[in-house]
């Protein structure tokens, strides 16, 4: 049978205690006779087809043995072990608590407390175990073997005993019937403007006569007027094939995909002819005029022999986080969170592994990197947590650097088994699979209200489209958007060829400018201030661009001077350094620069500051290298106001009349014939 990505990661087993001691506490022959046959069932009596140890075998074997000498406190600890084995953790503690209770003393190195402060972790008993693994390290003799992970338990019961009585806000909702069905689905992710969710489901098949299950990619869309989700629908068959297809992540414009694939049982193709580098894989798709196109093997150096998985693309597709599974000598996987960057030439860099203040020598698994850039929450196995794998949110300094992880608490987080969260954009709104009752069954998709203080950064929804001023076109025009603050740019990259469209995240209290550039057309500026946006969740932008033979005027919209002076901001530069580069590329043309005011306070007072900040910026252009003869400057004054005087003198509204004044005080330029 084929694996399933899903199931990759198992639970991690203590190290259980190994019996070769004589004599044994009984005297009774037979009760001695069952129990050394119990001992060696479980590999006697192996499943013949698969290898398994036949562990419950063993069990029965044991409890003859009990029967026979109910003081057997050695039989107690081998059906304990075995129990463990078999995932009967409540049993396996009756079982370290009735050796213990027949003979305190028999472990001197105190390890019974060891393994049943373990079981009582697992099954969330967190005072019980707290008291036991105390019992353990107050013991002269402990193992030092076992100290190191006893300290961690501690650590854990503790946070346990404290996590549940002060539990956080948890209501979590199914995600309805247009997503869940009978069949298990997981592995969510969303498109940043929250239209559109991804995700996985495991559906029965058969293959070459044989009963079999597989996982393919299904899509939502979310229906505002009804606040339901719509029928989930199958992705194209080029994306999904006759084999697994599983953990996937959209981009921010849900233009792309990046997702895991696995070899089959030959090794050589993986389903629908995804070549790969050995283990399992990340292929991507992009939507190209509207179609997905065939996925291919990840360009670059992400993937290896070992098995990369589970990956989280940043909201502008330039970042990559996933879970790589290095072997070690001994045979043990463990699993870590890397990061990729894409490069220049469209392939992706060689992976780093996060530091260890994010992984740990357990396994770390379902990282997201949530829009703001700055924020992954991700399960692990080896932080402190409540048991099984935890849900953990860390957050990145200026300086690139991760913090300690947070847990997300209880109960987010339980005994059992958490991972695959999903953030929203704006922060509030997390989505996750679980088994829990009064599901459509097996694994269904919830979402649910994410307390305050585990919120990343507020993000917008912000969409510009690009297309030609006169024909309405679209146009495939390269964007440049810079973080006024800091000059940082978070996004750089060509407009969508189909809808002229590029879509991201911005987060709030920042100010940005865009640029806009495309061949046969004068650039296009603007910004926009999201310091000051209220209840809103998204930012559309038109772009116009003029053709390069245009008499039109065009607003120099990122030029900034302070009130009443003509010195460039430093913040101007951006926009500036950008019109001298399409100088130099067209050394033909020749422009005016012109100055423009409101028709506030004294007319030539006007026309005096209008020049000088026209000739602030030709002074410029001119240090950038821009020859003098195809330069002229000219202020304007307020004659040439975009919003008249006598329209604005009929605004009743303070704010209306001041957006008015600003849009007339602008720096321009015209084409010369």
């Amino acid at each position: 049978m084929r694996f399933l990505l899903s199931l990759f990661f198992t639970i991690l087993l203590f190290q259980l205690p190994v019996f070769a001691q004589f004599p044994y506490s009984s005297s009774s022959k037979k009760a001695i006779k069952l129990f050394e046959k119990g001992q060696k069932a479980p590999m006697e009596l192996r499943n013949p087809q698969t290898g398994a140890p036949n562990y419950q075998e063993g069990i029965l074997l044991l409890n003859a043995a009990i029967d026979k000498d109910p003081n057997f406190w050695e039989a107690y600890l081998l059906k304990a072990e075995f129990l463990e084995y078999q995932r009967k953790y409540a049993d396996a503690a009756f079982c370290y608590k009735k050796a213990l209770q027949i003979d305190p003393t028999h472990s001197i190195s105190g390890s019974t407390h060891f393994y049943l402060a373990a079981c009582q972790l697992t099954i969330g008993e967190y005072n019980d175990a707290l008291q036991t693994i105390s019992i353990f390290l107050n013991n002269p003799n402990a193992n030092e073997k076992l100290q190191a992970q006893a300290y961690q338990m501690r650590a854990c019961a503790e946070f346990s005993v404290a996590a549940v009585n002060n539990p956080q806000p948890f209501e979590p909702k199914n995600a309805g019937e247009g997503i869940n069905t009978a069949f298990p689905e997981y592995y969510p992710t969303l498109t940043v403007d929250g239209q559109q969710l991804l995700f996985t489901r495991r559906l029965p098949t058969i293959q070459e006569g044989i009963k079999d299950e597989q996982e393919d990619f299904y899509v939502s869309n979310y229906d505002a007027q009804s606040g339901q989700w719509s029928l989930s629908s199958p992705m194209p068959k080029n994306i999904n094939t006759s084999w697994n297809e599983g953990a996937p992540t959209i981009s921010g414009d849900g233009k792309t995909i990046i997702f895991v694939a696995c070899t089959d049982p030959s090794g050589v193709n993986y389903g629908g002819n995804r070549t790969g580098k050995g283990s399992c894989d990340l292929f991507i798709t992009r939507k190209e005029n509207g179609r997905w196109t065939t996925p291919v093997n990840l360009p670059g150096a992400v993937n290896t022999s070992n098995w990369e998985t589970q990956p989280s693309l940043s909201a502008d597709g330039r970042t990559l986080y996933f879970i790589r599974a290095v072997r070690s000598k001994e045979g043990r996987a463990n699993s870590d969170i890397y990061v990729s960057y894409l490069l220049d030439n469209g392939t992706w860099s060689e992976a780093e592994r996060l530091s260890n203040v994010v992984n740990t020598s357990s396994n770390e698994e379902s990282v997201q990197i949530h829009p703001d850039g700055n924020t992954l929450y991700f399960a692990s196995r080896g932080h402190i947590g409540l048991g099984g794998s935890d849900l953990f949110v860390s957050r990145k300094d200026a300086k690139g650097n991760w913090s300690k992880p947070t847990n997300l608490g209880y109960p987010i987080n339980t005994r059992f088994d958490e991972n695959s969260l999903l953030v929203s954009a704006l922060g509030d709104i997390a989505f996750f699979a679980s088994d829990r009752q009064g599901g459509f069954g097996g694994l269904d998709i919830y979402w649910f209200e994410l307390p305050k203080a585990l919120q990343a950064v507020q993000t917008f929804y912000f969409e510009g489209t690009a297309f030609d001023a006169v024909s309405k076109n679209k146009l495939a025009a390269h964007v440049t958007l810079t973080d006024l603050s800091n000059g940082q740019n978070v996004f750089d990259g060509a407009a969508d060829s189909f809808d002229g469209k590029i879509t991201l995240p911005l987060p709030i209290n920042r100010s940005y400018a865009v640029l806009v550039n495309h061949p046969g057309y004068l650039p296009f500026s603007l910004n926009f201030d999201f310091t000051k946006l209220e209840n809103a969740q998204s930012y559309m932008l038109d772009m116009p661009l003029n053709p390069m033979n245009s008499v039109a005027e065009n607003i120099l919209n990122n030029v900034f001077f302070d009130l009443g002076k003509a010195t460039l901001r430093p913040e101007s530069q951006i926009e500036l350094r950008n019109l001298s580069n399409y100088l130099k590329k067209n050394p033909k043309l020749k422009i005016e620069l012109q100055g423009h005011t409101d028709s506030q306070g004294d007319a030539a007072k006007n026309m005096v500051l209008s020049e000088a900040r026209a000739k602030a910026v030709y002074d410029f252009l001119l240090l950038e290298g821009i020859e003098a003869a195809r330069l002229s400057f000219k202020g304007y004054g307020s004659s040439q106001a975009i919003i008249s005087a006598a329209a604005i003198a009929n605004m009743t509204s303070a704010a209306e009349i001041a957006a008015a004044h600003q849009k007339n005080r602008r720096t321009s330029y015209k084409i010369l014939p």
